[in-house]
């Protein structure tokens, strides 16, 4: 009777775990890409570094990169852009929180279009806004992310000088693109 008991206990243990578990992706190498179009300049930044997870059970993800992963393809930029605009001593990392509006059950090979919505914090800033994306069932044990929405730096306290406002834009394209795993 014990045997049994014991058993019934691992199962159901098991069944709960694998249930919690079920719908939860995870990634640590998504792709982050910021456009800046400003008169006289265009450039992109990148980094290979995004983690984040989808709980499909809960409908919510949580993504965040580590700003000092950014490279623009221009060193002196790029320690400009880190220490003068986004300040990464003091602020390393940017993260979006949020749930996504509908439940969403997909079979492999399927996508869905869906908005997040939810706080997007950087520079110490918070704010609620709305991410635009598409979940698609890669396998059933993958599921690939693509989002992109527009940040304007006014909105998070990160100053443009007059100096180069010519040369970067106030408002920023961001596109995340991320296979998540189980």
């Amino acid at each position: 009777m014990k045997s049994l008991i014991y058993s019934l206990s691992i199962l159901l243990i098991l069944t709960i775990h694998g249930k919690a578990l079920g719908q939860v992706y995870k990634t640590e190498k998504g792709s982050v890409e910021f456009l800046s179009k400003a008169s006289l300049n265009e450039f992109t930044g990148k980094s290979s570094d995004l983690n984040g997870l989808v709980d499909l059970d809960k409908n919510m993800l949580d993504f965040y990169i580590d700003l000092n992963t950014l490279k623009t393809g221009i060193g002196l930029r790029d320690r400009h852009m880190r220490e003068n605009y986004l300040e990464t001593k003091k602020y390393p990392y940017a993260e979006f929180t949020g749930k996504i509006g509908s439940q969403i059950n997909l079979l492999v090979g399927q996508s869905k279009s869906v908005i997040a919505k939810g706080k997007f914090k950087i520079h110490g800033v918070e704010r609620e806004i709305d991410v635009p994306g598409k979940l698609t069932a890669i396998s059933d044990s993958e599921l690939q992310l693509e989002a992109k929405f527009t940040v304007l730096l006014s909105d998070y306290n990160i100053d443009i000088p007059t100096v180069v406002f010519y040369e970067l834009a106030e408002d920023q394209i961001v596109s995340i693109k991320a296979i998540l795993k189980k």
